[in-house]
């Protein structure tokens, strides 16, 4: 995507044995990524949880931006599409992810901070300093971008392979769209950029069902929504 008490992460949750009433006990994070918070004996006192705000926002202008890719919108419309990029997917899951960290989720933190860098930085370039390159080198410029954070997420699907199926497959798709996007920008294919705007709006579909996922957990206080757990290292045979 924590007697001592004995704490592992299980079914992309972090859990643990049995305390005693001052011992603190671990808090699952609600997508299924392991979540290394704690909160005290009182029911009220427990860790603030951004990650189903991070992925509302990575799924709302994701989908904005790949209905634009795909060509079921006019490219007319791309500044309000960066505008919601710049503040809801840029600014919101920059202080979620920070939350995150401090929380002690790592992997959640990194990655909804390191892809808010992403929409800010593309909502820059794209309103400020598209015009300083010159118009032959522009896709390759974005295709630069795109291909250097198709790297970094792949490096968070490496770390994934412990969470649950569907983060996997979300990154796996957030990976195989930015290379394409990147292709398709850099030797300026059509085809590609609205393959990318496809695969792009199918990843907006799979953030918004590890939201829902993380949200129902919250409201009914147990996993509705199925995400697929992987097995943790004490599962694994041998």
């Amino acid at each position: 995507m924590q007697t001592q008490p004995e704490a592992r992460v299980g079914h992309g949750t972090l859990e643990s044995s049995p305390t005693d009433d001052d011992s603190p006990t671990a808090v699952p994070s609600d997508t299924g990524i392991a979540t290394a918070a704690a909160r005290t004996s009182t029911p009220a006192a427990r860790a603030v949880d951004a990650t189903p705000l991070c992925l509302l926002a990575f799924a709302v202008v994701t989908f904005m931006f790949s209905l634009i890719n795909a060509g079921g919108v006019s490219q007319s419309v791309l500044p309000v599409v960066i505008s919601t990029g710049l503040i809801f997917a840029g600014f919101t899951q920059l202080v979620g992810g920070l939350i995150q960290v401090s929380n002690g989720d790592t992997l959640n933190g990194a990655m909804f901070s390191t892809f808010a860098s992403l929409w800010l930085l593309l909502a820059a370039y794209l309103e400020w300093f598209s015009a300083d390159v010159p118009s032959a080198q522009r896709g390759e410029a974005t295709a630069l971008l795109l291909y250097t954070f198709a790297v970094v997420a792949a490096t968070f699907l490496l770390a994934s392979l412990r969470t649950n199926r569907a983060t996997v497959l979300a990154l796996g798709n957030l990976v195989v769209t930015l290379i394409v996007l990147g292709a398709g920008n850099g030797g300026a294919h059509t085809v590609l950029i609205r393959i990318g705007g496809i695969t792009g709006i199918l990843l907006a579909v799979q953030a918004l069902h590890l939201a829902a996922a993380g949200l129902s957990r919250h409201s009914y206080g147990r996993q509705v929504v199925p995400l697929g757990d992987l097995p943790s290292r004490e599962e694994q045979p041998g």
